[in-house]
């Protein structure tokens, strides 16, 4: 009785529209966020083998441990962007992540594991600012000069990263890892869980068509690499 007393109060019947209209409006934008990513990424994630040749492979980072070695997320995504270099399916590798402060470098372990792994350090590029899938790909446009690329991820973020990459420009094909889903399925599934909010925080970024975190000037290292 006291519960339905209180609903039947303004202030309560008020606080209730509100709050549906809030879980409303979030489920029409994981919605849109969900639709919008499908459509751009269509057509466009592929197996390794059967990828379009680019001249260059995006690799998005992700978790490296405290001793610098890089997480087993992570390291899948490096073992196909070694096999897409080796394949000859790109001429460069460009390794983007965080390395915000100078103790966590994302982009410096996977440097070193793709060396240590066989491929030349010539033919690699650092972007030690991507700090999110839309950083990654707007850095790769507009500081790397990059206008096509392969991007490398898991498959749960493959479409997203593929549709924010080409709604800024890019032609963008991606190739995305499932090798490490059974052995750590807990962390992956919980991960994927996070894609839905993400979509909808990559569409505002798309069409707000803010700057990354770090713009910074015109690089060649990109350039170098795929002619090396």
């Amino acid at each position: 009785m006291a519960l339905l007393t209180w609903i039947r109060r303004p202030f309560a019947r008020r606080l209730i529209v509100a709050g549906s209209l809030v879980v409303a409006a979030s489920v029409l934008a994981m919605a849109a966020g969900g639709i919008w990513v499908t459509t751009q990424s269509q057509g466009h994630v592929y197996a390794v083998s059967t990828v379009p040749a680019a001249p260059v492979a995006l690799v998005l980072g992700t978790e490296v441990y405290d001793d610098g070695t890089p997480s087993p997320f992570l390291e899948a995504r490096l073992e196909l962007a070694r096999q897409l270099f080796t394949d000859g399916k790109v001429k460069a590798i460009l390794v983007s992540g965080d390395h915000r402060v100078w103790e966590y470098n994302e982009p410096g372990a996977m440097f070193a594991w793709l060396v240590a792994h066989g491929v030349p350090s010539r033919s690699i590029a650092l972007d030690h600012a991507g700090f999110d899938t839309y950083d990654s790909c707007a850095r790769a446009k507009e500081v790397f000069g990059v206008t096509s690329l392969t991007v490398v991820t898991q498959s749960y973020h493959i479409d997203r990263a593929v549709a924010v990459c080409r709604a800024l420009g890019l032609d963008a094909n991606g190739v995305g890892d499932d090798s490490v889903r059974a052995p750590h399925w807990n962390y992956w599934y919980n991960t994927a869980a996070r894609e839905r909010p993400a979509a909808v925080k990559a569409l505002l970024d798309v069409v707000s068509g803010r700057d990354p975190v770090f713009l910074g000037p015109r690089e060649t290292s990109v350039d170098d690499a795929v002619r090396s």
